[in-house]
């Protein structure tokens, strides 16, 4: 099955689960209820925080959820802070950081490279864990639209369109749709 956020990444041939850590997490679940995927596939935008440039297609199998004041100090969780996917459909070690949060602060941000971060996508992380509870293979498919920095939610806006069809392109490529219905987007 194919996921994605919703709002304005919306595909034809995916079922949107929300934005952000609870409605994806709270939706997706939901639809593994009522009748369980053998596998599934995100798909979505993201922000980079340096290494990756606008329009990369990133493959993930992994996600983190750690906050800005992690890396500040001013923060620390008992919780699991990266999920991976055992059974994934990719081999890429790129780790996706999730959190509702957009950063912005690009000298913090440079920071998550330390940890094997690379990029940040507000919903992969729940997707994980809910797969993880279901032991639902999972993988992500991503395209940058920003980097973290003070201009993330204007060069979001500004790349977005563009982004979501070098994404179709490369689904298509790689044969994860048939292009006929890929070019039915929302």
């Amino acid at each position: 099955m194919i996921i994605c956020a919703g709002r304005n990444e919306t595909f034809k041939f995916a079922e949107s689960i929300g934005v952000g850590l609870i409605e994806s997490a709270i939706n997706l679940t939901k639809l593994c209820l009522m009748n369980k995927p053998d596998s599934l596939l995100f798909i979505g935008s993201a922000g980079s925080y340096g290494e990756h440039k606008i329009f990369d297609i990133i493959e993930s199998k992994k996600a983190a959820n750690l906050e800005l004041s992690f890396l500040s100090k001013d923060s620390y969780t008992p919780l699991d802070k990266v999920l991976e996917s055992e059974n994934a459909m990719t081999r890429n070690d790129t780790i996706v950081n999730s959190s509702n949060y957009i950063s912005v602060n690009k000298d913090l941000c440079k920071e998550f490279k330390q940890y094997g971060i690379g990029i940040e996508n507000m919903e992969f992380f729940s997707i994980l864990q809910v797969a993880k509870e279901f032991k639902i293979p999972v993988a992500g498919v991503f395209v940058v639209t920003n980097y973290t920095n003070e201009k993330a939610h204007e060069d979001f806006i500004k790349n977005h369109k563009e982004a979501m069809s070098k994404l179709i392109k490369y689904l298509e490529a790689n044969q994860i749709i048939k292009q006929k219905v890929s070019r039915e987007t929302s």
